[in-house]
């Protein structure tokens, strides 16, 4: 029975975590980007606190990958949030009334909406002004009310997607 709680719980944890698409251009050459910087006016889609928050966790994590901040970089990052709602089951109970030839019928969804989110991130090359490398990440349940909890989330979203960069060939 342990085992299978175990599992549960695993089968949970993962299909609530941040998952990852990734594209690329198959002619790039990675080896030539060692340094990065930011687009200028980024809107972003986070608050300000969360910005900030979510900008040193990329750069902690592209700096434990060997790459450098610089004014004059190699490749530019950009970054856009979404917010959006779904709904976690399409399931509903339905209720009818009908006599003879004809009845209503309601349906009562189950489930509860989540509020979830989308970042994009673009690494554009410098120099040609060309999207190289892109990765979009999506995530549930992002609304949350301790600073502690947004840091943990931003760093696991960042440590994912940065999984697939540079791309393994």
């Amino acid at each position: 029975m342990k085992k299978l709680a175990s599992i549960f719980f695993l089968l949970f944890f993962i299909s609530c975590g941040v998952t990852v698409n990734y594209d690329y251009d198959k002619s790039t050459d990675f080896t030539k980007y060692k340094s990065y910087s930011y687009f200028a006016n980024m809107n972003t889609g986070l608050s300000e606190l969360d910005t900030k928050r979510f900008f040193n966790e990329l750069d902690d994590a592209m700096a434990l990958k060997g790459f450098t901040l610089a004014e004059d970089s190699e490749f530019i990052i950009n970054i856009e949030s979404t917010i959006y709602q779904e709904t976690q089951s399409s399931s509903s109970v339905g209720v009818g009334v009908g006599s003879g030839g004809g009845g209503v019928s309601v349906g009562i969804p189950i489930g509860q909406s989540s509020i979830s989110r989308q970042i994009k991130f673009d690494f554009v090359d410098a120099e040609t002004n060309q999207l190289f490398w892109q990765a979009i990440s999506s995530e549930a349940d992002v609304l949350t009310d301790n600073p502690e909890q947004r840091e943990e989330k931003f760093k696991n979203v960042v440590a994912k997607v940065l999984e697939g960069f540079p791309p393994k060939k």
